[in-house]
């Protein structure tokens, strides 16, 4: 095994969960009654414990590693089969899935804390793990024969699983998918390519379950005849044993920058034989609203995926700025014989750092926030409350994948600056984090796509009064904070941010109402960014605000009144330097610059 370089900062992970959210407040709910804090808390140490011990160990070596394809068949690195069968005997498997069919049944908010400490121990390990995505589609639409043949084994992890969307003529146009299904007895027989399967084959377990989606012959054209299909790599008798192998081949491996040791497969379905698959569901042509239940959960799991990273670069930056002795104090610069000093010392190495901080420690609350948020929307009494969280949880999914993904991307970046020139070199893990980090910016529909689902749907649900409700939750925080003094310049500057972005939106529905879609779209990213700065701005300074009131009561020099300190100067630094990019956004939104439309497309090369 090689070097385990995975930290994590438990004490601000407990604070978001206990301090910030309350976490606890959900054993009140029949749900999750059986639970308590103390529970939480366990689960939290384990999983940090699992990730440190197992997973952390394997990264470095796996990404030596990497893949390996022979005449069809793809080898992992193999240790993943050991810390595999280790994740199921523990559980770590389905965390939030229905312990009704092999599911531990824990909250949202929970789970979601785990996958961070996983997804940034080894990346490429988590990826073999989206069958419960797939297992939890079946279970919501079924049929029933469905859910007994497959939740079971898919929660428990006995199978993996995989989403199958992509096609190299379709990539994030899915309508375009040429995959086909016909009817077959109870069953329909499959043809056609899928690429960029992630976990697409491999031995680690003893069948794959694929969500297809594909066009079942006549079906309407566009998205609005895709169908979707329940096709195992060796097809499930009915009494749930494995009968023959179903003609799922694999055509070969990516190649790729990062995550090197997760197998991201090409797929031929019926190329040699006849494969089959059942159809989700009780009707055709239904296979959109299915697939985008998992594809909204693997979007937030594709958000956690940069936060994951970024964190762990970070804490790792950390270590190595108090360990690296380069140059001496400023303030000695003309003095050769000054004592040299830890770069931590210097201001721009500070001032990273604390980007990285206040960065990782929004985007963490965001997240936390977000799936606590869809644990509320699905046990509250009050359905009101109900539709509420649900519609916040579906506002901010776009936000979450996207600008996660890119911000982490660039806080491992900004990580490797810290390190110089051996930040770039094997030897340290930061490079590792910058590559794997980068496909989360393309995974599970690219951010562009995140931007135009925000500003051409979310916007608009109710006629805009999902936003308005969200203006409004803003709002309530905003006025509730005002009377704090020591918050208040922080709490009035979010508030200018918040009301440049409300304007900007209306600034935006303006021109989409002209019929200027073109400029629309162009500007949906930077709209995005704007929407998430405000967003992360919201859980930094009510996270300084409990802060402050908390510092009070300890003692100075202690652990937590560091803690507590460090909080208040990671909301001032976002809210000072990365927030008045909120403006900077909306006046590049509003001067209405439409070079990026006019130019004409032989001038890009001429």
């Amino acid at each position: 095994m090689g070097n385990n370089y995975y930290r994590v900062n438990k004490r601000d992970v407990d604070f978001v969960l206990n301090e910030q959210l309350g976490v606890e407040k959900l054993c009140s709910f029949d749900k999750y009654m059986g639970f308590s804090r103390e529970d939480f808390d366990m689960i939290v140490t384990e999983a940090i414990r699992f990730a440190r011990e197992v997973l952390g160990p394997m990264n470095q070596d796996a990404d030596r590693w990497g893949v390996r394809f022979h005449d069809g068949r793809v080898e992992v690195y193999p240790e993943f089969h050991k810390a595999y069968k280790l994740a199921r005997e523990n559980g770590w498997i389905a965390m939030p899935n229905s312990s009704a069919w092999g599911g531990q049944g824990l909250p949202g908010v929970i789970s979601m804390a785990a996958a961070e400490f996983f997804t940034g121990a080894c990346m490429s390990f988590i990826c073999l793990m989206p069958g419960t995505g797939v297992g939890h589609m079946v279970e919501s639409f079924g049929p029933d024969k469905l859910r007994k043949l497959f939740c079971e084994k898919l929660y428990t992890g006995e199978w993996a699983g995989t989403m199958c969307l992509t096609e190299p003529q379709a990539g994030s146009a899915v309508g375009d998918i040429r995959t086909s299904a016909r009817k077959d007895g109870e069953a329909y027989l499959l043809t056609g390519t899928k690429c960029f399967i992630t976990s697409g084959n491999h031995e680690v377990t003893e069948n794959i379950i694929h969500a297809v989606l594909a066009r079942v012959e006549g079906a309407p054209p566009g998205t609005k005849g895709i169908s979707q299909f329940i096709v195992p790599k060796y097809w499930v008798n009915d009494d749930g044993a494995l009968g023959r192998f179903n003609n799922v081949t694999c055509a070969g491996v990516e190649h790729k920058m990062g995550m090197k040791a997760s197998p991201t497969c090409t797929l031929n379905f019926g190329e040699d034989g006849p494969c089959r698959g059942y159809l989700l569901g009780n009707a055709e042509n239904q296979g959109m609203k299915q697939m985008f239940q998992m594809m909204n959960e693997a979007r937030i799991t594709t958000g956690l995926q940069g936060i994951s990273l970024a964190a762990a670069a970070y804490e790792n930056a950390i270590q190595y700025a108090h360990e690296r002795i380069q140059g001496v104090d400023i303030s000695a610069m003309r003095d050769p014989n000054a004592p040299r000093v830890p770069i931590v010392r210097h201001a721009d190495v500070r001032r990273m750092l604390l980007h990285q901080k206040c960065m990782v420690e929004g985007m963490r609350a965001f997240a936390y926030r977000l799936a606590f948020y869809d644990d509320l929307a699905h046990v509250h009494p009050d359905e009101e409350k109900r539709k509420l969280y649900q519609g916040f949880v579906d506002l901010l999914t776009p936000v979450m994948k996207a600008y996660c993904s890119d911000t982490g991307f660039e806080m491992t970046s900004l990580a490797m600056q810290c390190y110089g020139g051996y930040g770039y070199c094997q030897e340290y893990p930061v490079e590792q984090y910058c590559r794997d980090s980068r496909i989360a910016m393309i995974f599970e529909g690219t951010n562009f796509i995140q931007a135009a689902d925000l500003i051409g749907r979310k916007l608009n649900v109710g006629g805009g009064a999902l936003m308005q409700s969200y203006m409004a939750y803003l709002d309530e925080f905003i006025d509730s904070r005002r009377g704090n003094g020591k918050m208040s310049d922080l709490v009035e500057k979010l508030d200018a941010a918040k009301t440049i972005l409300l304007e900007t939106t209306m600034k935006i529905a303006g021109f989409a109402a002209e019929g200027d879609l073109d400029y629309v779209m162009s500007v949906a990213t930077r709209y995005l960014h704007m929407f998430g700065e405000v967003a992360i701005a919201r859980e930094l300074v009510e996270q300084a605000a409990i802060a402050s009131e908390k510092m009070e009561a300890t003692a100075g020099g202690s652990a937590d009144h560091k803690f507590y300190s460090g909080k208040i100067q990671s909301a001032k630094f976002f809210v000072n330097n990365v927030l008045p990019g909120v403006r900077m956004k909306s006046e590049i939104i509003t001067n209405r610059d439409r070079s990026c439309i006019e130019i004409a497309e032989d001038a890009f090369s001429a």
